[in-house]
């Protein structure tokens, strides 16, 4: 008793730490708090719903959804996760909008390891327009205009980015750079205008390296103001090579820039949702290895069920895709807001599914084009077992009566028998079966 105690203690007291941190736009610092928190009790509601209001500060909304979804199902009733939820649901254009821009982003980091920093970056500045509190986004672009020498423009983000997380170690890392580029840069500018004299020719001024006998001697200076005419038609040559010199200078200056292009892979694999893990159950030291399997395939289930939400909302996406989404959640290890939300959405895919496949799969059973109907009805059972009051039960268990494979014949009949007791399906299906023996 003492030891549960004293958890629930240590899980408000990072739940503090991570208020506080969040109050002074810590997000990072937050993010490791609360974290914490959840390590050592995952019932804390108040720490998982302020990591949710975290992540959606940051512009990671579709982990926002997940604590928030999870903190739903923990405790359904009285919860501010409610709240944030009708929200962020009640506007499916953001959603659309917010999936649209990691997506692009996403392909910003494709383009950047093929060398198209260029189109990286046009793309960025959509991302950024679109979504405007994308934390990556913002560091992503900063970084290419680092390496092009567009070092103003990387200032600028890199400071639109500290304002949304203040203790980011990545926006901290690309703000001293940019300080020591600017040192550096200081420095050099210095150094040269040691070496020039200026004179001013009615508006125009004219840049002269100074040579060791003008620095001897200032009287030549009067002779060379004498003669400055002349020499005008040299300092035109002179300026329009100046450009040519500051292209090397920066080039050289952009060598010390690249090495930080490596870290464009460390931010693809920050982006990655489903890398993301439940810290709740891995805490726990009296977890078994059963336990921690159970605590994945919940998460597993409760992500792909959010991208499921997204993708359900989303007129122009994919009925078939949405479906084998769909069957790839585990109904069972969700909760009662989970399993409600999984059947409001599966009662309406799969049967819109089921009747466009039915017909295909029985045209092909009656002219015993086998392989193409076995697949067809494979995925009609796998949505609605009781499809058609058994009769796509049926002619799948008959399929594979006619393949030959008596086993998945004969579980098919226990099924039909199961589901369909002491109905003339069930009669028709036995009698099938023992015309073969």
């Amino acid at each position: 008793m003492e030891y549960t105690k004293k958890l629930v203690y240590l899980s408000n007291q990072w739940y503090n730490d991570g208020l506080k941190k969040a109050n002074i736009r810590d997000l990072s610092g937050a993010i490791i708090s609360l974290k914490k928190s959840l390590q050592y009790n995952r019932d804390n509601i108040a720490a998982r719903n302020l990591l949710g209001l975290v992540y959606y500060g940051r512009g990671e909304v579709a982990e926002a959804l997940v604590e928030w979804i999870i903190s739903k199902n923990i405790k359904t009733h009285g919860n501010i996760a409610n709240y944030y939820l009708k929200k962020v649901q009640e506007s499916t254009t953001e959603l659309e909008t917010v999936d649209q821009a990691v997506k692009k982003y996403n392909q910003c980091l494709l383009y950047c390891q093929q060398g198209g920093e260029d189109l990286a970056a046009i793309h960025l500045k959509k991302v950024i327009s679109a979504h405007p509190t994308f934390l990556k986004a913002y560091q992503l672009l900063a970084l290419l205009y680092i390496q092009t020498g567009q070092y103003a423009k990387a200032r600028q983000l890199i400071r639109k980015a500290h304002r949304l997380d203040s203790t980011n170690e990545i926006t901290l890392r690309y703000m001293h750079e940019l300080k020591q580029l600017h040192i550096e840069k200081a420095a050099k500018l210095k150094a040269e205008n040691a070496q020039t004299v200026s004179y001013n020719l009615g508006n125009e001024t004219i840049i002269q390296p100074v040579s060791a006998t003008l620095k001897d001697n200032a009287s030549l200076l009067t002779i060379l103001n004498i003669v400055i005419g002349i020499i005008v038609g040299a300092a035109v040559v002179w300026f329009l090579a100046v450009p040519t010199m500051r292209q090397k200078m920066n080039a050289k200056t952009n060598k010390e820039v690249i090495v930080y292009s490596e870290q464009i892979a460390a931010l693809e694999s920050e982006l990655d949702l489903k890398a993301k893990e439940l810290e709740g159950y891995k805490a726990e030291s009296s977890a078994t290895a059963e336990e921690k399997e159970v605590a994945k395939a919940t998460q597993n289930s409760y992500e792909t069920l959010v991208t499921a939400i997204q993708h359900y909302n989303n007129a122009n996406y994919s009925r078939s895709k949405l479906v084998t989404e769909l069957l790839s959640i585990k109904k069972a290890s969700l909760g009662t807001v989970g399993q409600k939300t999984y059947d409001e959405m599966t009662k309406d895919v799969f049967a819109k599914e089921c009747e466009e496949l039915y017909p295909q799969a029985k045209a092909s059973y009656e002219v015993l084009n086998y392989p193409r109907a076995l697949q067809l009805l494979e995925s009609i059972v796998a949505m609605d077992e009781k499809y058609e009051k058994g009769e796509a039960l049926y002619m799948l268990m008959d399929i594979y009566r006619a393949r030959g494979e008596k086993d998945k014949a004969q579980a098919k009949l226990d099924r039909i028998i199961a589901l369909f007791p002491d109905t003339d399906i069930a009669k028709k299906a036995s009698e099938k079966m023992k015309s073969t023996e």
